[in-house]
């Protein structure tokens, strides 16, 4: 069977596919089981909305996925009503075969296990599921350390599932209530063309 003709046309278009649709992290087979190399994952860049494409002169340096919650706090607001606000995220980052690669935090901040850091700020959203928190692009603002963060310059979060603030139960006698909503994303890490 791996031998068959069939099996490399299959290899083929795997690897077709995956060069021309983007890169998504945790590819690392097709579904027959047919392995998707690093190598090609990482000469792709990810299929993401025209508003969040980051800017020339910076590469695709690595991805993760992040498991974690979406944390908000029930305020009172200045129009006399109460609000689910967003207050931190707080997530696992996970690489290759759900290896802990990191973790994220507020700020917001990514952290590798190198103990290098990234912190970020907003640059634009695209609502792509209105069941899920945005896909984001953020530019660094500052980095920390020696390591995997060290050299990242924009960041991507896409491939979202669920994170949204409650709609129901922030009221006067919940004002100071913490809620923390799961939620699930993959990280896009840049660098400047010709970094290291």
């Amino acid at each position: 069977m791996l031998n068959s003709p069939f099996f490399h046309l299959a290899q083929a278009a795997v690897l077709v596919f995956v060069t021309s649709a983007g890169c998504a992290a945790g590819v690392g087979h097709s579904d027959d089981g047919v392995a998707v190399t690093s190598e090609a994952l990482s000469k792709c860049a990810p299929a993401i909305p025209e508003a969040l494409k980051v800017p020339a002169g910076n590469k695709l340096a690595f991805s993760l996925d992040a498991e974690g919650v979406q944390m908000y706090q029930c305020q009172a607001t200045a129009t006399g009503g109460f609000a689910w606000v967003f207050l931190a995220p707080e997530a696992d980052l996970f690489g290759k075969h759900a290896r802990i690669a990191g973790s994220h935090y507020a700020g917001p901040t990514w952290e590798a296990l190198d103990g290098s850091t990234v912190v970020a700020a907003r640059v634009a959203g695209v609502t792509v599921d209105a069941t899920a928190i945005p896909w984001l692009l953020l530019q660094s603002v500052s980095n920390t350390g020696s390591g995997k963060m060290t050299p990242v310059t924009f960041i991507q979060r896409v491939d979202t599932t669920e994170g949204l603030a409650p709609t129901t139960g922030c009221d006067a006698e919940h004002v100071g209530a913490q809620a923390d909503v799961d939620y699930t994303a993959t990280y896009h890490f840049y660098k400047a063309k010709g970094a290291r």
